[in-house]
């Protein structure tokens, strides 16, 4: 279903669970769209709030200028240079140790190469070989950080990266290893559908057969559509005189739907509608505009009732046929075929999508699952990128100013009180969070975006508003959100048959432990601070979601603050001290 937005054609596809591939979906929105602080986004330009932009930036200059001019007075020197000396130590080492791990994942290429010839059954074969790889690459690359010696900026920068590759190797080699098994299962359908039309006569008479039952149902449906408006333009059904209405079932429910969407619903009784029935409330909450779809993105099929973007197939077609048999072979190989085609402009048939190519371009690609196609934009926008260039480099300085003057000079000491430490770094870990978020998400990402041509911008939410910490998570990190959503929530669903509360625990207890092997490294010490702190997320979520609070919006807000302003000193004070 297609609806018309600022923004472009948004296309959204009702929840279902396939009954072929048993993947859960959602509904979705994949569409164009910019992120909330680009400057070329028309949303924030006319924010009443943009101000506040404009003011925090200049503060911020403002704040730096005045610490190197004390700096220089009181030592000599504008910046000690430090921080420097230690993120720059082995700086060549590191360049090529990165680019070798980034090399290193084209070998999924040949990889689902060899799946797709079918030299490598993907399930359960090619699954254990990938899982196989994926840890040797993380474990070779923290191994390495160990050997080399190196300080928590520079294993800590390889440990992330390597997890990046890792969670994008694996949307890359899952989707095409679910594909090859979608394909396989396509065509058996397909030639269980070809005998069963042969006994029918052939296939150009079933398709013919299928048209004109098409054409029927098309026309009956019109007929309960007129019946539908004559009800209600007042036009009365039953005979003169009569004292009780009879209208016919199918009638009804269209009556129902139309008399709902035009907020009528009391002309037809006082009784509810049923929940397959009330599409405006639950398929489409206004305050849930965009989700993701698990399994890809995709197109509501065409059919008599939603406006094709493409000819429909002729197992669209035989999914009219008065055979029910056909029919609903039919039907499953439409779904099948759908699965292995993209929605978007090019209709990318898999596997046409494994190339090195469609490969490297995924890699540029700032998102963590993979897509047969994704939103493209026309041109890459030279002007664009030199902002983004420069906001970056400039947020960097920024980061660095506030990391060597006001955090590390500060760390825990054996003479130093602990609350004078947990005072003196409560701020400057604030404004290191904002800064490390703009520079990751709305200048690396949005850069990497453009000189990619991809279109949709959302990689993050407006977090800063956030009430609870589940809201956090969700908004704060979109392509790692999308990632666990895809990857671990729904396949521990699937493939491990859990529970919507045993999937949440499982992906939190896989985020906790991600989390804790990056302070691990980092510190080189196994504390486990993080991961509790994570894991007891988990009951603040259930507490959040209590009516009481869930109303008052701006106590949560309160709450999710502090509990930012109190966590970031905390951990780094534990971690450093203990």
């Amino acid at each position: 279903m297609d609806f018309q937005t600022l923004e472009g054609t948004v296309h959204v596809s009702k929840p279902f669970r396939s009954r072929q591939t048993k993947k859960l979906r959602t509904m979705i929105t994949f569409t164009p769209r910019k992120s909330h602080f680009d400057t070329t986004n028309e949303r924030s330009g006319t924010n009443e709030f943009r101000g506040f932009f404009t003011l925090f930036w200049i503060s911020m200059f403002v704040f730096v200028v005045r610490s190197y001019i004390l700096s220089y007075e009181e030592h000599g020197y504008a910046l000690e240079g430090a921080f420097f000396s230690m993120f720059s130590r082995d700086a060549v080492t590191l360049a090529i140790s990165d680019a070798v791990l980034v090399l290193s994942t084209g070998l999924c290429v040949p990889f689902v190469k060899a799946v797709v010839k079918g030299w490598i059954r993907y399930y359960w074969v090619g699954v254990v070989i990938q899982h196989l790889w994926q840890t040797s690459v993380l474990f070779l690359a923290i191994q390495w950080t160990f050997n080399r010696g190196w300080p928590w900026v520079q294993s800590g920068f390889l440990t992330l990266h390597s997890l990046v590759l890792v969670m994008k190797m694996h949307s890359y080699v899952t989707t095409n290893g679910q594909l090859q098994w979608v394909h396989k299962r396509s065509e058996k359908i397909h030639s269980q559908l070809r005998r069963l039309v042969a006994e029918e006569g052939g296939w150009d008479a079933a398709v013919e057969t299928a048209y004109a039952n098409k054409a029927k149902q098309e026309a009956a449906q019109e007929e309960i559509e007129r019946r539908a408006d004559g009800i209600t333009n007042g036009t009365p059904l039953t005979p003169e005189g009569s004292s009780s209405s009879y209208v016919d079932e199918k009638v009804a429910v269209a009556l129902r739907k139309r008399l709902t969407a035009s907020g009528h619903s009391d002309v037809v009784g006082s009784a509810p509608l049923p929940p397959a029935l009330s599409t405006a409330s639950s398929d489409f909450p206004p305050d849930r505009p965009t989700q993701v779809n698990t399994t890809g993105t995709r197109l509501m099929p065409p059919s008599a009732t939603t406006p094709a973007s493409y000819p429909p197939t002729q197992s669209q077609i035989l999914a009219h046929h008065p055979n029910s048999q056909i029919a609903d072979l039919a039907r499953e190989h439409a779904e099948l075929e759908e699965e292995l085609t993209s929605p978007g402009p090019q209709r990318i048939r898999w596997p046409e999508n494994v190339t090195y190519k469609n490969f490297v371009t995924y890699m540029m690609i700032p998102t963590l699952v993979y897509e047969l196609e994704y939103p493209r934009t026309d041109r890459i926008r030279p002007l664009y990128v030199f902002e983004k260039t420069v906001a970056t480099f400039g947020t960097f300085a920024l980061l660095y100013t506030v990391t060597e003057s006001f955090i590390l000079p500060h760390l825990p000491t054996p003479g130093t009180p602990v609350w004078r430490t947990f005072l003196d770094l409560t701020l400057p870990f604030i404004v290191a969070l904002l800064l490390l978020f703009y520079l990751i998400f709305e200048c690396i990402c949005n850069g990497f975006a453009e000189l990619s041509y991809f279109a949709d911008r959302r990689f993050y939410d407006d977090w800063w508003n956030s009430t609870s910490w589940d809201e956090f998570s969700r908004k704060w990190n979109r392509p790692v959100h999308t990632f666990l959503l895809r990857h671990v929530y729904a396949s521990a669903m699937t493939s491990l048959g859990l529970g919507k509360n045993g999937a949440m625990l499982f992906t939190f207890l896989l985020s906790a432990s991600a989390h804790e092997l990056v302070m691990l490294i980092v510190t080189q010490k196994l504390r486990m601070y993080l991961f509790i702190l994570q894991l007891s997320q988990i009951p603040l979520i259930a507490i959040g979601r209590l009516p009481a609070i869930k109303r008052n919006k701006l106590a949560g807000n309160v709450v999710f603050w502090i509990g930012l302003f109190v966590g970031l000193p905390l951990l780094c004070v534990a971690y450093v001290a203990y």
